[in-house]
């Protein structure tokens, strides 16, 4: 009897103890957890990235690690997709400021003289200088705002298969009268059945940006030859000027947002044609290039995607 009690005290005891020490230890295991998520929330918070290594245990932490890692690549993606975002809008706010303060302090200049001119003659010059500084602002705020919306996807590209030529047609005729003026000859080779899934507003906006460069570059009496090709993956849209050319460490420049070559600053121009151009092209998956010589004009090439 005293053995069956001193063996049941003894396992007691030994239950006691074993009690006892899966608590501390269960407490220990729950505050080191309770570590490792704290400072596995602390990295997130300052967007540092996770240790590849650490997470790597088939244990409960190791999973809630794994978890925590994806989660955190997410959050430091998306904010650096939000900065980029904002960068740019700093960028285009910038722009537009500077792009409209020239026409908008043009335009006080002439309203101040006004006042103090009593010629009616200088007046009407004065209106006339006005309206052409009110005519630059509204084409660029115009601009402005395609190149917004389609940087900020409010313009949705809407491909159709319609026929290309109606497509270059609309381009083509909102240059025929400048060109004319200056006396450059336009030849056009392209199939007149041919037919591409495309937007047709928009593609005709690209090309007549093109269009508009190579007339206003290209000196009276020059040529622009215009070639459609079909290839195999990607229909091909050839604007070939006999224009000044571009120097070849600046033919990935021109498609910048408002860049404008140093030699043509007495032109009118804003530097958007181009850049709208390739947006608008990248938008509907393919791409420009551009082929030149200095004095021997250049080539601009559309490549739109015959297939989806």
């Amino acid at each position: 009897m005293e053995v069956m009690i001193a063996a049941i005290c003894f396992a007691s005891v030994g239950i006691a103890l074993f009690a006892f020490w899966k608590y501390v230890r269960l407490k220990r295991d729950v505050y080191t957890y309770t570590q490792k998520l704290e400072t596995a929330i602390g990295q997130m918070l300052k967007q540092e990235a996770f240790k590849a290594d650490i997470g790597e245990t088939d244990d409960l932490w190791g999973k809630i690690y794994g978890r925590l890692a994806r989660l955190s690549r997410l959050y430091l993606h998306k904010n650096a997709e939000i900065s980029e975002e904002q960068e740019q809008l700093r960028e285009l706010v910038s722009d537009i400021s500077h792009q409209t303060k020239t026409p908008i302090t043009n335009i006080r200049l002439y309203l101040e003289m006004m006042t103090e001119e009593a010629d009616p003659d200088r007046n009407r010059e004065y209106l006339a200088k006005m309206g052409g500084q009110v005519d630059k602002l509204d084409f660029l705020l115009q601009s402005m705002v395609k190149m917004s919306r389609l940087e900020t996807g409010m313009i949705k590209i809407q491909k159709q298969n319609t026929l290309l030529a109606d497509t270059l047609a609309a381009a083509i005729s909102n240059v025929v009268i400048a060109a004319e003026r200056k006396h450059i000859q336009m030849d056009v080779q392209y199939d007149e059945q041919l037919t591409l899934n495309h937007d047709k507003k928009w593609t005709a906006e690209a090309i007549f940006n093109l269009l508009e460069n190579a007339v206003k570059y290209t000196a009276d009496g020059g040529k622009i030859h215009i070639v459609v090709c079909r290839q195999e993956l990607f229909t091909k849209i050839s604007i070939a000027d006999t224009g000044k050319g571009i120097v070849p460490e600046r033919q990935a420049t021109v498609f910048n947002r408002f860049y404008r070559e140093p030699e043509v600053h007495d032109q009118e121009g804003l530097g958007i044609g181009l850049y709208l151009a390739r947006k608008i092209i990248t938008l509907q998956n393919g791409y420009i290039e551009v082929q030149s010589q200095v004095g021997q004009g250049s080539t601009f090439m559309i490549y739109l995607p015959n297939r989806d």
